[in-house]
């Protein structure tokens, strides 16, 4: 029914949000990372104040993932 296909359509749109663009990933895989290189977890989870622009999902997760391995949590 039409319920299904606006929550499909607004799931869609979500995704696309996280995912992006495919035609624009190679650009933005060449810009500047937006964390610094030197941010640490703790001001990660210190800091009350938000980014000055969003973090794309793949770097937050490339951060978390170096942090674990520094941590020895991830194998």
């Amino acid at each position: 029914g039409w319920l299904y296909d606006a929550a499909e359509v607004a799931w869609h749109e979500r995704r696309k949000q996280w995912v992006g663009d495919p035609s624009q990933k190679s650009q933005r895989m060449l810009r500047e990372p937006i964390m610094s290189w030197t941010t640490t977890y703790e001001d990660l989870l210190c800091s009350t104040e938000p980014f000055q622009q969003p973090i794309p999902l793949a770097e937050m997760v490339d951060f978390l993932v170096d942090i674990w391995h520094e941590e020895g949590l991830y194998d």
